[in-house]
């Protein structure tokens, strides 16, 4: 099987996730630093002006370091935690570009690794169809992706289809808390009986999504906090990871 241990060692080009925010925090930061030098001999402007952008580049280097690394490193072990056999379908609602659909499909030298997507630049930098069949291929593992645009609240797949549903990030980009819980629905729908699901998304929608995969029959539902890794800018943005298993 193969080995994701380093989640440095990745050939794709994932780009940055919701990229408008990292650019405005370093514009914030930079406009305030220059601030701060245009104002230096009135020290109360200058130095509330300085601190400013120093957070604000504080908060864009937290952010592109999760985009670009962190979340690799923890879904590095969340995967692990599945203990994949390698023969599983593996299903990642939200795929992107296909940082975590590709390191799922390493894990499946015999299974599926299936991706579904609106391939919205919004929400991650340059996404589309064709760059994650690019990175499919970067990574070596084309043979075993399978690619769908569509919305997570209408997937095109059948009923208990699926082992195990992934979401990095993604679901949280579905604005009504509706639409959120139709996607919720439809990865129990698409779970066989015993199949399992990791979602890791913001922590201000974590606990909503736990009481409703309860409240839809799914069992061991714990939520947990993923640590600074996963901070988009600081711990106010903090991302929790969900686990269930779908009732045999």
């Amino acid at each position: 099987m193969a080995d994701t241990s380093d989640h440095s060692n990745h050939r794709g080009r994932y780009g940055i996730d919701e990229p408008r925010w990292p650019l405005l925090n370093l514009g914030a930061g930079a406009a305030c630093l220059a601030g701060a030098v245009l104002v230096r001999r009135r020290a109360g402007w200058a130095v509330p002006a300085a601190l400013g952008g120093i957070a604000f580049l504080g908060t864009a280097a937290s952010y592109l370091y999760t985009s670009t690394t962190g979340k690799f490193a923890v879904w590095r072990d969340l995967l692990r935690d599945l203990d994949l056999r390698g023969n599983e379908t593996v299903l990642d609602m939200g795929c992107g570009r296909g940082a975590v659909l590709l390191m799922a499909a390493r894990l499946l030298p015999d299974g599926r690794a299936i991706g579904i997507d609106l391939w919205r630049t919004a929400e991650q930098s340059g996404n589309s169809l064709e760059q994650t069949r690019r990175n499919a291929e970067l990574e070596g593992v084309a043979d075993r992706v399978e690619l769908h645009t569509g919305d997570m609240r209408a997937m095109p797949l059948s009923d208990a289809s699926v082992d195990v549903v992934l979401s990095s990030i993604a679901i949280h980009n579905i604005a009504e808390d509706d639409g959120r819980r139709r996607a919720l629905d439809e990865a129990v729908r698409v779970l066989r009986p015993g199949g399992r699901l990791t979602i890791a998304d913001l922590r201000y929608v974590v606990d909503g999504y736990c009481r409703h995969l309860r409240a839809s029959g799914m069992e061991d539902v714990r939520a947990r906090d993923l640590g600074w890794r996963f901070w988009y800018g600081g711990p106010w943005v903090a991302a929790g990871a969900i686990t269930a298993r779908k009732r045999r």
